[in-house]
Protein backbone atom coordinates (compact mmCIF):
# COMPACT_ATOMS: atom_id res chain seq x y z
CA UNK A 1 0.00 0.00 0.00
CA UNK A 2 2.96 2.45 1.12
CA UNK A 3 4.97 1.55 -1.92
CA UNK A 4 1.42 2.28 -4.36
CA UNK A 5 1.22 5.61 -3.00
CA UNK A 6 4.65 6.46 -3.27
CA UNK A 7 4.69 6.04 -6.56
CA UNK A 8 1.31 7.96 -7.33
CA UNK A 9 3.50 11.14 -5.31
CA UNK A 10 6.29 10.60 -7.59
CA UNK A 11 4.03 10.81 -10.61
CA UNK A 12 1.95 13.91 -9.66
CA UNK A 13 5.50 15.62 -8.32
CA UNK A 14 6.58 14.86 -12.23
CA UNK A 15 3.66 15.76 -13.72
CA UNK A 16 3.40 18.84 -11.50
CA UNK A 17 6.99 19.91 -12.73
CA UNK A 18 6.72 19.00 -16.35
CA UNK A 19 3.78 21.36 -16.36
CA UNK A 20 6.12 24.35 -14.36
CA UNK A 21 8.61 24.09 -16.93
CA UNK A 22 6.18 23.92 -19.83
CA UNK A 23 4.52 27.31 -19.03
CA UNK A 24 7.80 29.02 -17.56
CA UNK A 25 9.50 27.73 -21.32
CA UNK A 26 6.15 29.51 -23.15
CA UNK A 27 6.62 32.93 -21.17
CA UNK A 28 10.33 33.02 -22.05
CA UNK A 29 9.56 32.51 -25.94
CA UNK A 30 6.33 34.31 -25.74
CA UNK A 31 7.63 37.58 -27.29
CA UNK A 32 10.01 35.76 -29.82
CA UNK A 33 6.61 33.50 -30.83
CA UNK A 34 4.40 36.75 -31.18
CA UNK A 35 7.28 37.96 -33.46
CA UNK A 36 7.10 35.14 -36.26
CA UNK A 37 3.17 34.56 -35.74
CA UNK A 38 3.18 38.55 -36.96
CA UNK A 39 6.15 37.74 -39.97
CA UNK A 40 3.93 34.89 -41.23
CA UNK A 41 0.12 36.39 -41.06
CA UNK A 42 1.06 40.05 -41.39
CA UNK A 43 0.13 41.03 -38.34
CA UNK A 44 0.92 44.49 -36.42
CA UNK A 45 2.17 45.71 -40.20
CA UNK A 46 4.93 43.42 -40.68
CA UNK A 47 5.36 42.78 -44.50
CA UNK A 48 5.59 39.20 -45.74
CA UNK A 49 9.14 38.10 -46.56
CA UNK A 50 10.62 35.49 -48.93
CA UNK A 51 13.73 35.31 -50.50
CA UNK A 52 13.98 33.00 -53.53
CA UNK A 53 16.48 30.86 -51.94
CA UNK A 54 14.44 30.36 -48.32
CA UNK A 55 11.65 27.93 -48.91
CA UNK A 56 10.69 29.34 -45.02
CA UNK A 57 11.44 30.84 -41.78
CA UNK A 58 13.99 29.84 -39.63
CA UNK A 59 13.11 29.00 -36.09
CA UNK A 60 14.66 28.36 -32.94
CA UNK A 61 16.08 24.98 -31.54
CA UNK A 62 14.14 24.58 -29.08
CA UNK A 63 10.52 24.74 -31.26
CA UNK A 64 8.61 21.30 -31.16
CA UNK A 65 7.86 20.24 -34.91
CA UNK A 66 4.13 21.09 -34.01
CA UNK A 67 4.63 24.51 -33.15
CA UNK A 68 7.04 24.95 -36.33
CA UNK A 69 4.09 23.42 -38.68
CA UNK A 70 1.63 25.63 -36.99
CA UNK A 71 3.64 29.30 -37.51
CA UNK A 72 4.70 27.88 -41.17
CA UNK A 73 3.34 29.57 -43.84
CA UNK A 74 0.77 27.92 -45.55
CA UNK A 75 1.11 26.77 -48.89
CA UNK A 76 -1.34 29.06 -50.27
CA UNK A 77 1.18 31.49 -48.68
CA UNK A 78 4.04 29.85 -50.43
CA UNK A 79 2.65 29.66 -53.53
CA UNK A 80 1.86 33.36 -53.16
CA UNK A 81 5.82 33.53 -54.75
CA UNK A 82 5.04 31.57 -57.80
CA UNK A 83 6.35 33.21 -60.91
CA UNK A 84 2.98 32.79 -62.30
CA UNK A 85 1.16 34.73 -59.92
CA UNK A 86 4.18 38.02 -60.53
CA UNK A 87 1.22 38.76 -63.36
CA UNK A 88 -0.41 42.49 -63.20
CA UNK A 89 -3.73 42.20 -62.80
CA UNK A 90 -4.70 45.21 -65.62
CA UNK A 91 -8.07 47.11 -64.88
CA UNK A 92 -9.48 46.24 -67.85
CA UNK A 93 -9.86 42.43 -67.02
CA UNK A 94 -10.72 43.03 -63.28
CA UNK A 95 -12.92 45.87 -62.40
CA UNK A 96 -11.58 45.60 -58.90
CA UNK A 97 -7.85 45.93 -59.41
CA UNK A 98 -6.28 49.82 -59.34
CA UNK A 99 -2.91 51.04 -59.19
CA UNK A 100 -1.56 51.47 -55.62
CA UNK A 101 0.59 54.35 -54.16
CA UNK A 102 3.51 53.18 -52.40
CA UNK A 103 5.60 55.81 -50.25
CA UNK A 104 8.57 54.89 -49.07
CA UNK A 105 10.06 56.21 -45.90
CA UNK A 106 13.34 56.32 -43.54
CA UNK A 107 14.44 56.76 -40.08
CA UNK A 108 18.21 56.19 -38.09
CA UNK A 109 18.78 55.64 -34.76
CA UNK A 110 20.58 58.44 -32.98
CA UNK A 111 23.28 55.77 -32.40
CA UNK A 112 23.93 55.25 -35.88
CA UNK A 113 25.81 58.03 -37.62
CA UNK A 114 24.67 56.94 -41.20
CA UNK A 115 22.65 59.29 -43.71
CA UNK A 116 19.70 57.09 -45.12
CA UNK A 117 16.72 57.96 -47.44
CA UNK A 118 14.80 56.25 -50.38
CA UNK A 119 16.01 57.06 -53.81
CA UNK A 120 12.33 57.44 -54.97
CA UNK A 121 9.60 59.18 -52.93
CA UNK A 122 6.96 57.10 -54.16
CA UNK A 123 5.93 54.13 -56.63
CA UNK A 124 2.17 53.05 -58.40
CA UNK A 125 1.95 48.90 -58.47
CA UNK A 126 -0.69 47.32 -59.84
CA UNK A 127 -1.57 44.32 -57.94
CA UNK A 128 0.95 41.23 -58.87
CA UNK A 129 3.14 43.71 -60.65
CA UNK A 130 7.04 43.40 -59.04
CA UNK A 131 8.60 46.95 -58.34
CA UNK A 132 11.85 47.63 -57.85
CA UNK A 133 13.33 50.15 -55.50
CA UNK A 134 16.23 51.60 -53.74
CA UNK A 135 16.95 52.91 -50.67
CA UNK A 136 20.78 54.90 -50.16
CA UNK A 137 23.00 54.63 -46.87
CA UNK A 138 26.09 56.81 -46.39
CA UNK A 139 28.51 56.06 -43.38
CA UNK A 140 29.80 59.52 -42.12
CA UNK A 141 32.31 57.91 -39.48
CA UNK A 142 35.37 57.29 -39.37
CA UNK A 143 34.55 53.76 -38.20
CA UNK A 144 33.39 50.82 -40.26
CA UNK A 145 30.02 49.86 -38.81
CA UNK A 146 27.21 47.24 -38.86
CA UNK A 147 23.60 48.15 -39.15
CA UNK A 148 20.43 46.09 -39.15
CA UNK A 149 16.96 47.72 -40.52
CA UNK A 150 13.26 47.08 -39.00
CA UNK A 151 10.52 47.81 -41.85
CA UNK A 152 6.91 48.28 -41.14
CA UNK A 153 3.79 48.84 -43.87
CA UNK A 154 0.88 51.00 -43.27
CA UNK A 155 -2.54 50.76 -43.27
CA UNK A 156 -2.13 47.24 -40.88
CA UNK A 157 -4.54 45.40 -43.03
CA UNK A 158 -2.74 45.40 -46.84
CA UNK A 159 0.77 44.11 -44.85
CA UNK A 160 -0.30 40.24 -45.15
CA UNK A 161 -0.41 41.30 -49.16
CA UNK A 162 2.73 43.26 -49.37
CA UNK A 163 5.32 40.32 -50.06
CA UNK A 164 9.48 40.96 -50.44
CA UNK A 165 10.84 39.11 -52.87
CA UNK A 166 14.24 40.71 -52.07
CA UNK A 167 15.27 43.07 -49.46
CA UNK A 168 18.49 44.54 -47.72
CA UNK A 169 16.88 43.86 -44.53
CA UNK A 170 17.17 40.56 -44.50
CA UNK A 171 20.90 41.02 -43.47
CA UNK A 172 22.84 42.99 -41.68
CA UNK A 173 24.30 45.63 -43.28
CA UNK A 174 28.24 46.68 -43.06
CA UNK A 175 29.26 50.02 -44.81
CA UNK A 176 32.99 50.97 -44.50
CA UNK A 177 33.87 54.47 -43.16
CA UNK A 178 32.35 57.06 -45.44
CA UNK A 179 31.20 54.49 -48.07
CA UNK A 180 27.98 54.78 -49.89
CA UNK A 181 26.03 51.87 -51.12
CA UNK A 182 22.57 51.64 -52.71
CA UNK A 183 19.88 49.08 -51.20
CA UNK A 184 17.77 47.19 -53.50
CA UNK A 185 14.66 46.06 -52.65
CA UNK A 186 11.76 44.00 -54.88
CA UNK A 187 8.44 43.92 -53.94
CA UNK A 188 4.92 42.84 -54.73
CA UNK A 189 1.37 43.53 -53.84
CA UNK A 190 -0.72 39.68 -53.53
CA UNK A 191 -3.37 40.11 -56.18
CA UNK A 192 -5.52 38.64 -53.46
CA UNK A 193 -5.73 41.93 -51.64
CA UNK A 194 -8.48 42.58 -54.50
CA UNK A 195 -10.83 40.01 -52.75
CA UNK A 196 -10.11 41.39 -49.32
CA UNK A 197 -13.35 43.46 -48.41
CA UNK A 198 -10.99 45.04 -45.55
CA UNK A 199 -8.57 46.44 -48.31
CA UNK A 200 -11.29 48.27 -50.88
CA UNK A 201 -10.80 51.62 -49.95
CA UNK A 202 -7.18 50.97 -49.57
CA UNK A 203 -4.97 53.05 -52.28
CA UNK A 204 -2.03 54.47 -50.33
CA UNK A 205 0.53 52.61 -48.93
CA UNK A 206 3.60 53.63 -47.05
CA UNK A 207 6.88 51.00 -46.43
CA UNK A 208 9.18 52.52 -43.64
CA UNK A 209 12.29 51.03 -42.29
CA UNK A 210 14.59 52.40 -39.20
CA UNK A 211 18.23 51.70 -39.28
CA UNK A 212 20.15 50.98 -35.71
CA UNK A 213 23.76 49.95 -34.90
CA UNK A 214 24.17 46.77 -34.88
CA UNK A 215 25.30 44.79 -31.51
CA UNK A 216 25.62 40.91 -30.81
CA UNK A 217 22.89 39.60 -28.02
CA UNK A 218 23.82 36.70 -25.57
CA UNK A 219 23.04 34.40 -28.35
CA UNK A 220 25.82 35.83 -30.54
CA UNK A 221 22.62 37.30 -33.07
CA UNK A 222 23.00 40.47 -34.09
CA UNK A 223 20.21 42.98 -33.58
CA UNK A 224 19.62 46.71 -33.15
CA UNK A 225 21.26 48.14 -30.18
CA UNK A 226 18.22 50.89 -29.23
CA UNK A 227 15.77 50.55 -26.12
CA UNK A 228 13.06 47.61 -26.97
CA UNK A 229 10.20 50.13 -26.89
CA UNK A 230 12.00 51.62 -29.59
CA UNK A 231 12.61 49.02 -31.70
CA UNK A 232 8.87 47.82 -31.26
CA UNK A 233 7.70 51.03 -32.14
CA UNK A 234 9.90 50.76 -35.77
CA UNK A 235 8.45 47.09 -36.34
CA UNK A 236 5.12 48.77 -35.81
CA UNK A 237 4.03 46.80 -32.63
CA UNK A 238 3.71 50.14 -30.81
CA UNK A 239 -0.21 49.81 -30.28
CA UNK A 240 -0.07 46.57 -29.75
CA UNK A 241 2.44 45.59 -27.12
CA UNK A 242 3.14 49.18 -26.26
CA UNK A 243 -0.35 50.08 -25.78
CA UNK A 244 -1.93 50.96 -22.67
CA UNK A 245 -3.83 49.43 -20.14
CA UNK A 246 -7.50 49.21 -20.79
CA UNK A 247 -7.84 50.69 -17.46
CA UNK A 248 -5.55 52.93 -17.75
CA UNK A 249 -7.39 53.92 -21.06
CA UNK A 250 -10.96 54.28 -19.29
CA UNK A 251 -8.99 56.24 -16.33
CA UNK A 252 -8.68 59.02 -19.00
CA UNK A 253 -11.23 61.60 -19.79
CA UNK A 254 -13.15 60.48 -16.58
CA UNK A 255 -13.39 63.85 -14.16
CA UNK A 256 -12.75 63.13 -10.85
CA UNK A 257 -15.20 63.22 -7.85
CA UNK A 258 -15.15 65.77 -5.34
Amino acid sequence: MYAVRAQKNRSLLMYTGAVIITFLGLTYAAVPLYRLFCSATGFAGTPSTRTQAAPGPEFPAWMPEWLKVLLSPSTAAQDRFAPSRLIAVDPADNPKSRRFKVTFTSSTSTALPWTFKPAQHHVYVLPGESSLAFYTAKNNSKDDIIGVATYNVTPDRIAPYFSKIECFCFDEQKLLSSETVDMPLLFFIDKDVLDDPSCRNVEDVVLSYTFFRARRNQQGHLEPDAPEDVVQKSLGFESYELAKKASEGLSEGVPERD
